[in-house]
């Protein structure tokens, strides 16, 4: 029943934000399914309310039922009421659960008031499989930062573009529609003014369906995006991190509808490490990045990157542009070490999933 409820959540995962992806099943005595839900848009029902309006809509009584859900039920009033008090009104006698939240509002409270009102609380099953879906959730509640995720598309010797810039295709149709399916799951698309200038990219979802637009994130030091950039859209907020003041260009940006924040360091340019801190008041759970290769060193120099997705073309470019600005090093200990995760085949493409050492554990 915890695999069902695995399943439901995981068909929130363009959906909740910046919720957690929850699933919920409720189960009768007899084993029988009762009602079935998950969370929705951010304002809308959670998943155990869902799967009770499933159970009452096919007129079932849960009285007495267990509910098996990937996350500890929440028990503050925020943007909606307290799943803990739905349950326990509903009258279910069991609750089995994946993990504790680790929001500071709901850590433990949800199982307690479930408890003080008679109803048995069982925690663990699917644990792993609940927190990684929800690492960026887990980050921002604990660590205070969204879980940060690079996505470089390359050829199988390292280059994301020739010496001239060119770098459209180097990998396949097939990787690109999984490579946007990663940016639906995202809260934020961050990028660089340099690759705004040279592509003029647009970095929004458009090669699969997704219910809504990750925010964009621009690291634009001297508010060198151009007004009339592709990135500007409707559909979507665009957030302009800048450190050198310039209220022209700002006037300009903001008639646009950017938001434009100064978050500069000592040395004027952009205070990253900040950004990022940032952008988890903002509640951002995760960023995906698509930038050039000075943005990316400078991303992994400061120790922010968690997670990295590689797409590797089966070609030789030869001289080019790498994938990050790093080095040179003098020594092989200077290396940033890398722990795969997962490697799969997209198209003729290859899809590498890696984490640096110890970046989850938190």
């Amino acid at each position: 029943m915890m695999n069902i409820a695995l399943q439901l959540a995981a068909q929130a995962l363009y959906l909740s934000a910046p919720n957690p992806r929850v699933g919920c099943v409720i189960v009768a005595a007899d084993g029988r399914v009762l009602g079935r839900g998950h969370t929705q848009r951010v304002g809308g029902p959670h998943a155990e309310v869902m799967a009770l309006s499933d159970a009452a809509a096919q007129g079932h009584s849960v009285v007495g039922a267990t509910a098996y859900v990937t996350l500890e039920p929440c028990s503050h009033t925020g943007r909606t009421g307290p799943c803990c008090d739905a349950l326990v009104a509903a009258g279910i006698s069991r609750v089995v659960a994946s993990l504790q939240d680790p929001n500071p509002q709901v850590a433990g409270q949800g199982f307690a008031r479930l408890r003080a009102a008679g109803v048995e609380v069982l925690v663990g099953e699917g644990a792993l499989a609940s927190r990684e879906l929800n690492i960026g959730f887990f980050s921002r509640m604990v660590r205070k930062t969204p879980w940060v995720r690079m996505k470089i598309a390359a050829s199988v010797d390292g280059q994301t573009a020739l010496m001239n810039g060119q770098s459209q295709w180097i990998t396949s149709p097939e990787a690109r529609a999984d490579g946007h399916a990663w940016r639906a799951r995202a809260c934020a698309v961050l990028t660089g003014i340099g690759t705004v200038l040279q592509d003029d990219p647009q970095l929004d979802v458009r090669l699969v369906e997704t219910p809504r637009q990750p925010m964009l994130v621009v690291v634009d030091s001297r508010l060198d995006t151009p007004p009339d950039a592709r990135l500007f859209s409707p559909a979507r907020p665009v957030v302009i991190y800048a450190a050198v003041p310039n209220e022209a260009r700002q006037v300009a940006l903001e008639a646009r509808g950017a938001t434009v924040i100064f978050c500069p360091d000592a040395s004027g340019k952009v205070d990253l490490a900040a950004m990022l801190r940032d952008l988890a008041v903002r509640e951002v759970n995760e960023v995906h990045v698509e930038a050039g290769h000075k943005l990316n060193g400078s991303l992994v120099q400061a120790g922010l990157v968690d997670e990295f997705l590689f797409y590797l073309s089966p070609k030789l470019l030869g001289q080019g542009q790498g994938m990050t600005q790093l080095g040179p090093f003098s020594e092989l200990s200077q290396a940033v070490a890398l722990e795969f995760q997962e490697t799969q085949r997209v198209g003729p493409d290859l899809r590498i999933l890696a984490r640096g050492f110890g970046r989850d554990r938190f």
